[in-house]
């Protein structure tokens, strides 16, 4: 069975691959404080997200809420037309740190 997405670090950023969706957020909401403890800095890459819904802007809001309780920044580059439309009709996107 492939796997539906896949998180990694590279030089300190943290790239985010495959899908941000029902499918695959309870199970990436487990795996990434254990990535983020590591970096003093969330510069998340999201360049390589094939598909995304919903529930993946309420991680992106989640990872958010993490960066602000644990006093690190953070920033997601390369957001996907498709969230950024969701964020934008949600009205959440002047709380996500793009560049």
């Amino acid at each position: 069975m492939t796997e539906l997405y896949s998180l990694s670090i590279d030089d300190d950023v943290i790239n985010v691959s495959g899908e941000l969706t029902f499918n695959t957020v309870n199970q990436i909401v487990t795996v990434a404080p254990g990535l983020f403890e590591k970096l003093s800095n969330l510069e998340i890459n999201l360049v390589n997200v094939t598909r995304s819904d919903s529930a993946g802007l309420a991680l992106l809001v989640d990872w958010v809420r993490y960066a602000k309780n644990t006093n690190k920044n953070i920033v997601f580059h390369h957001m996907p037309t498709q969230l950024s439309a969701l964020a934008n009709a949600s009205g959440l996107d002047d709380i996500l740190p793009v560049n």
